[in-house]
């Protein structure tokens, strides 16, 4: 019997035809790739499907790959609403709603699908790759891979090793995420993880300071960009990454640790209490007008 992390990964299944399931399936196409879309809905396949169509369009157009090979891997996408079709592949990964009880869901049912090679792995953020695991009967062959939005353009790839991840698994997860294009840097299974962990802290930070009238949310922003470098301010961050979800991140990370410096702010309670979300609701620290 073929053991999991024992063969290159040359076709991927992925769970999920979002913003992150539709970025990592437009990248797998360019490495040659075979990949399958799922999801549970036509509508939600449609979407991603021109999600990744637009990703590709894009990466063309930016010289990625020659233009002449666009047609191919638009044609090459295989979307699909049924689970079977993972059978036949090396990489189960799964980009569903950050929910554990849905990923749990989705890992149990991939479990009886895959074949006894396949890795199963998550793009979780922030939740455990051993509770994930735990559904399974082979847990070693779970493991945490954590691209960022927008996968096409963001470099990193954050590998997570929950506690029964062996280290053939793990190294497989490693190859595969390197032949995307990646730089690979490895976290615990700790809540959060590295990135989650911080940004989180960052995000809340700049809230208590709003909040306690230490500056204007300019002011924070403008000083993080201009002072460290950022691409954008925190409170611009929190508005595209959306407040529940940042409030969902504290309040995990506030879990885990019992630690009070993941206490989240009054303010961000208030906001997201009050479906003041970010762009995805039209306002947050800022104002996002309708596009007409």
């Amino acid at each position: 019997m073929t053991a999991p992390g024992s063969k290159p990964v040359e076709s991927l299944f992925v769970v999920g035809s979002g913003i992150m399931g539709a970025g990592i399936a437009a990248v797998a196409l360019t490495k040659g790739m075979q990949v399958h879309l799922y999801d549970v809905k036509d509508t939600f396949l449609e979407k991603g499907v021109e999600t990744v169509n637009n990703h590709l369009r894009k990466m063309a157009s930016k010289g990625k790959f020659p233009a002449a090979d666009l047609e191919k891997f638009t044609s090459a996408l295989k979307p699909t609403l049924t689970l079977d079709d993972a059978a036949n592949t090396d990489l189960v990964l799964e980009a569903a709603p950050e929910r554990m009880e849905v990923k749990k869901d989705l890992l149990k049912r991939l479990d009886e699908i895959v074949p006894p090679h396949a890795l199963l792995a998550s793009n979780t953020s922030s939740l455990s790759i051993t509770v994930m695991a735990s559904v399974v009967r082979d847990p070693g062959r779970v493991v945490g891979i954590h691209f960022f939005n927008p996968v096409p353009s963001m470099d990193l790839v954050e590998l997570i090793s929950g506690a029964h991840t062996r280290p053939e698994v793990l190294e497989a997860a490693r190859q595969f995420s390197v032949k995307m294009g990646k730089t690979v840097t490895g976290s615990k299974d700790y809540p959060g993880f590295v990135t989650t962990r911080s940004i989180g802290v960052l995000i809340n930070e700049a809230i208590w300071m709003l909040y306690e009238g230490v500056a204007s949310r300019e002011d924070i922003d403008t000083a993080h960009k201009l002072g460290f470098h950022h691409p954008m301010g925190p409170l611009e961050l929190a508005d595209l990454v959306g407040l529940d979800t940042a409030l969902s991140i504290l309040e995990r990370l506030y879990t885990g640790f019992r630690d009070p410096k993941y206490r989240a702010c009054p303010l961000l309670v208030q906001m997201v209490e009050a479906g003041k979300l970010g762009r995805k609701s039209g306002e947050g620290f800022y104002s996002y007008p309708a596009k007409g």
